[in-house]
């Protein structure tokens, strides 16, 4: 069992102001939900509409706000070590304004340069917008663990709320506001808990990490990257970015497709909620199971949801299946990280930046990419088997490949224009024109769409139960992954059991556990 005993008013007598920075943390978290969220829900239409952007070249300006989210985390990590919470913590809230100034000079740019400068600057906006994002991360986690050292598995859980607050927020705001309120507006929503963290965390002085209070040399705390165990987590950490990050990536989409578009976003909302409420009474449960049980018990129940949730047909049945998989993915993140802090105290911010890093990085060029490749994989397959001509008119002009794995999925973007007749192609062939552009990619689709057209009926119904098919196989497969979780958890329990029973340590304790 961990000593996790409820010892707030020593964390208090400690640090006065222990509450304020944890919920400015939170705030930090929220506001960069709210803007993974609006973005997605109703902002990259809008550029679309304004600027003549293509489906292609939006995913282009998305991946500004993914790429290197991982390795700022690491790097900030070490520069916690270096230069303190406070001054990262200052960073990031002039970060994340910069982000917004460039974001929000999109139009003058594109009026005085035109639509590639104006790509550009979004794609900056949103890369700056990623590195405020990751440098909080790397801040207030092990600020948190630092702020509550004898509770950290409950206070990690409280501080992660902010994430599934901020998809709420965002989500909801953009829902109501797509059609009535501009994009400048609605970008600009994740500013609001900008301010409110600058705010709280102005003039408010943070403690050293537990490294640099305990004066633990940096060789010191690398050496901790080197630890069987920690690298056994990291390992295990993995699996919950790809589970966690990867999986909510898709799931909207493939809820969507297995249900209708509009359910699987307000199934997203929920589990969203569901996720924010759970996240603070994980205090209460650890002190009754431990962090690794209740690790464990949160493995088997994301993998019983996710393997259902392949199988549902009904709104009340994935209703369910999802309330199974959010009860199961609520505690990974922030239980993993208490687990790393509280084992490894000696690595400081460091530990703790590796696991956040090594998570991200995982959802990003495995859980992503992964689910995708399994829902091609399958898809192709079935459609294949349904009707070999249909095959020909949507496989993709190339093969993809995961890791070692190739597949001729469907053609997405020629599945997009089955789905809804052409409009959508030929909105975009009006605005190319409008702007006096010219995209080589949508011609060749118009081309195609043009002899494809007379078989629409036809291959629609085929096309979607595949596309049905590749979505359930891919969440039913997915679910190997918890399992696998499952395993290490329950390997790690039984290896603490071997040596006296898991419980947080103090730097101190570390150092004694290893020279003994």
């Amino acid at each position: 069992m961990s000593n996790t005993s409820d010892t707030t008013a020593l964390n208090y007598e400690a640090a006065p102001n222990a509450q304020r920075l944890l919920w400015a943390g939170f705030v930090a978290i929220l506001a960069a939900g709210v803007g993974f969220s609006v973005r997605g829900a109703s902002v990259l239409g809008a550029w679309s509409d304004s600027f003549g952007f293509t489906q292609t070249e939006l995913g282009g300006i998305t991946g500004g706000g993914l790429i290197g989210f991982g390795i700022v985390i690491i790097i900030s990590s070490f520069l916690a070590e270096a230069v303190g919470y406070a001054r990262l913590m200052y960073l990031a809230f002039a970060v994340h304004f910069l982000s917004a100034v460039v974001t929000l000079a999109a139009p003058a740019v594109f009026d005085a340069a035109g639509k590639d400068a104006t790509f550009w600057t979004l794609f900056i906006g949103m890369f700056l917008f990623a590195i405020g994002n990751g440098i909080c991360e790397a801040v207030v986690n092990p600020l948190t663990a630092t702020l509550f050292p004898n509770n950290k598995t409950h206070y990690l859980n409280i501080l992660h709320a902010g994430w599934p607050a901020g998809l709420i927020l965002g989500g909801v705001a953009a829902i109501f506001m797509a059609d009535s309120v501009s994009w400048q507006v609605q970008i600009s929503l994740f500013l609001l808990p900008v301010i409110i963290y600058g705010i709280m965390i102005f003039g408010q002085e943070m403690p050293k990490t537990d490294a640099a209070a305990a004066g633990v040399s940096v060789s010191e705390i690398l050496a901790q990257l080197a630890a069987p165990l920690l690298l056994f987590l990291l390992i295990v950490h993995a699996m919950v970015g790809y589970v966690e990050l990867g999986t909510d990536s898709w799931i909207s989409r493939i809820t969507g497709s297995i249900l209708d578009e509009t359910t699987g976003r307000w199934l997203f909302v929920y589990t969203s909620a569901l996720m924010f409420i759970l996240r603070f009474v994980a205090g209460p449960i650890v002190h009754k199971i431990s962090p690794l049980g209740l690790l464990l018990t949160s493995a088997i129940l994301a993998t019983v949801g996710l393997y259902t949730l392949g199988g549902v047909g009904t709104t009340t049945a994935a209703l369910a299946a999802l309330t199974i998989y959010g009860l199961g993915k609520t505690f990974f993140w922030p239980t993993m990280l208490a687990v790393v802090s509280e084992r490894f105290p000696k690595g400081g911010a460091v530990t703790l930046g590796m696991v956040g890093g090594v998570g991200m990085l995982s959802a990003g060029f495995l859980g992503g990419p992964g689910i995708g490749f399994k829902q091609d994989k399958y898809a192709s397959a079935k459609l294949e088997e349904l009707s070999t001509e249909t095959f020909d008119r949507y496989k993709a002009g190339k093969e993809n490949s995961f890791l070692i794995f190739k597949t001729n999925g469907l053609d997405g973007a020629k599945v997009g224009v089955l789905e809804d007749g052409g409009e959508k192609l030929a909105k975009e062939l009006e605005i190319l024109a409008e702007n006096d552009g010219t995209d080589e990619n949508l011609s060749k689709l118009s081309a195609w769409w043009g002899e494809a057209q007379v078989n629409a009926d036809s291959d629609k119904e085929p096309v979607n139960e595949a596309t049905l098919y590749g979505s359930r196989m891919a969440l039913k497969l997915t679910a190997i992954v918890p399992a696998v979780m499952a395993v290490c958890y329950l390997l790690l329990m039984l290896y603490f059991k071997s040596i006296g029973g898991y419980k947080a340590l103090t730097v101190e304790e570390q150092e004694a556990a290893v020279s003994s």
